[in-house]
């Protein structure tokens, strides 16, 4: 009973404590309170979920950086590495080039273009010898006696002819020239090898040259590639020539090389002056609008002349003169009534400075010309020096010496192979470049009269292998070695040795063509020489020898 009533009182009192009217206050917000509290924890889970999303990519950028930069360092590491690696065959290159040109610098300065002058440095060249059956003494002796020395006792007596007539030409040209407005024209000389004694191919041509230079108070200041100038690898060996006055400073004025404002005036040269001035160069034979000597229009003037002068002296004559070819504009012929004729270049050249290396206006082309150069740009021959250098070691070689046979023999032998395949990139010029690289390599001694066959294997063997390096180097230009007695001038020493073969390195068409030329040469030798050799009985060989050589 007691605790029936005890749960009745325990009842009542918690529905008293829980009645909705006793605390209203406190309890009437309590459902609109919770609906903003769930709003807010929705928009602030929300919020966490997005910076837990940003937190969680950053630390994702984080990790591939870091990645990334460790790849790179990796790369750079490796990179050093390798950088070593090369950095050390780099230097160690570096080296053996560098021994390498000291060496070649070597060569060049003491055995430059050096035949070896023995056997043995002979003997690792040769390989298009293989084979080749080669004349021995007494087939050469004969067929130098017949061939050669019966086509070249005519040539004396021609040159002596072209040289009479030749000094009457120019004194003719001389008078009908005015003194003072036309070029200066000195006597001629002869060069080439109609007077160094080794043509052999017809029809015989004497090479004349005229130097020349301009009216006072004009001069020629020349410059050459090796004098500091900027001339590009195909115009070495060449140079231009500038027309002054006399009393003209050489650096010239500041207005020929600034612009001057439109409100400047020169004090020394006015707009009528340049107009003169201009005029004045185009009559002396420059290139347009500028100080250049131009070869076209040396030879326009020089052909005029030579014209006005041979119709002031023809009636003393019974044959005829003429320009013989268009390319060459120095060529001449005579025609006699006979219907002989004679044919000589004449050609106009300026001297360098006081040497007797001069510049020419044309040079004969062959198969390694390139593209003509400007007009303004004169090759330089050294065709004087050359006769004058065979000319000091004949003396010093013994009698009927066989350099001269040798030279003739192997122009024979090329000029008979390009008729029969057509020509090639090799001229006499190379050919006898090698003659004399072999006079100066070699002693006097060998070139006695019974050692021709010797020396022409040499002179074969020596092209062979400058075809072969495709290197043939000019033999005065770079060469230390030349005779002090020739007074050559020291600034061609010092230069860069020039050589003759570079166009072979350009034009491998021509070069291909030349090889295959003197390959078959060789092979055609003995049949070429055969053709005018008369047999003879082996008891004889040493006579004939002597006889003709």
């Amino acid at each position: 009973m007691p605790v029936g009533i005890f749960r009745v009182c325990l009842v009542v009192i918690t529905a008293i404590v829980n009645h909705p009217l006793l605390f209203p206050k406190e309890n009437g917000t309590v459902p609109e309170n919770a609906e903003e509290i769930i709003q807010k924890m929705k928009e602030r889970e929300e919020s966490l979920r997005l910076e837990k999303l940003r937190l969680e990519q950053e630390i994702a950028d984080q990790e591939a950086a870091q990645k990334a930069l460790e790849k790179a360092a990796e790369v750079v590491e490796e990179n050093k590495e390798e950088k070593v690696r090369w950095d050390m065959w780099t230097a160690l290159s570096m080296v053996i080039f560098l021994l390498i040109e000291l060496w070649r610098q070597d060569f060049q300065e003491g055995n430059w273009q050096d035949t070896g002058g023995e056997e043995d440095d002979m003997a690792v060249l040769g390989k298009a010898f293989k084979g080749v059956a080669f004349p021995d003494k007494a087939v050469l002796a004969s067929f130098y006696e017949k061939r050669i020395l019966a086509t070249t006792g005519d040539m004396a007596r021609m040159r002596e002819m072209v040289e009479g007539f030749a000094d009457d030409l120019l004194e003719a040209l001389r008078s009908v020239c005015n003194r003072d407005a036309d070029m200066e024209v000195e006597d001629c000389m002869g060069v080439g090898s109609m007077y160094e004694n080794w043509r052999v191919r017809k029809p015989f041509v004497c090479d004349l040259i005229v130097p020349f230079a301009p009216p006072e108070p004009y001069c020629f200041r020349s410059q050459i590639w090796c004098s500091g100038d900027s001339f590009p690898p195909d115009e070495q060996g060449y140079g231009t020539i500038k027309v002054c006055r006399a009393d003209e400073d050489v650096t010239g004025c500041i207005c020929d090389k600034t612009k001057l404002g439109e409100d400047m005036l020169c004090l020394l040269h006015s707009q009528a002056n340049t107009t003169r001035r201009s005029s004045e160069m185009e009559d002396l034979l420059c290139f347009k609008n500028t100080q250049y000597l131009d070869a076209d229009q040396v030879m326009k003037w020089f052909q005029i002349a030579v014209t006005k002068a041979w119709n002031r002296i023809s009636h003393k004559y019974e044959f005829d003169l003429s320009f013989s070819l268009l390319d060459s504009p120095g060529a001449l012929k005579i025609k006699f009534k006979s219907g002989k004729s004679v044919a000589f270049n004449l050609t106009p050249v300026v001297q360098y400075e006081n040497s007797d290396v001069y510049f020419i206006s044309h040079f004969p082309r062959s198969g390694l010309a390139a593209d003509l150069l400007s007009s303004t740009r004169w090759f330089l021959s050294f065709a004087v020096y050359e006769r004058r250098f065979i000319q000091l070691v004949s003396k010093l070689l013994p009698a009927n010496a066989c350099h001269v046979s040798c030279l003739q023999i192997l122009s024979f032998l090329h000029g008979k192979q390009c008729s029969l395949t057509g020509p090639s990139g090799l001229t006499n010029y190379h050919l006898k470049t090698v003659m004399l690289h072999l006079l100066q390599a070699r002693p006097s001694q060998d070139w006695a009269p019974e050692k021709l066959e010797a020396r022409l294997q040499d002179m074969l063997k020596f092209l062979e292998k400058c075809l072969h390096e495709k290197k043939l180097y000019h033999f005065f230009i770079g060469n230390w070695k030349v005779p002090a007695e020739l007074g050559f001038p020291i600034i061609f020493q010092g230069a860069e040795p020039l050589n003759l073969f570079r166009p072979f390195v350009l034009r491998r068409d021509v070069y291909r063509k030349t090889v295959d030329t003197f390959h078959e040469m060789l092979r055609n030798m003995s049949a070429l020489i055969n053709e005018y050799t008369v047999h003879i009985p082996l008891a004889h060989t040493n006579g004939i020898c002597k006889e003709s050589l």
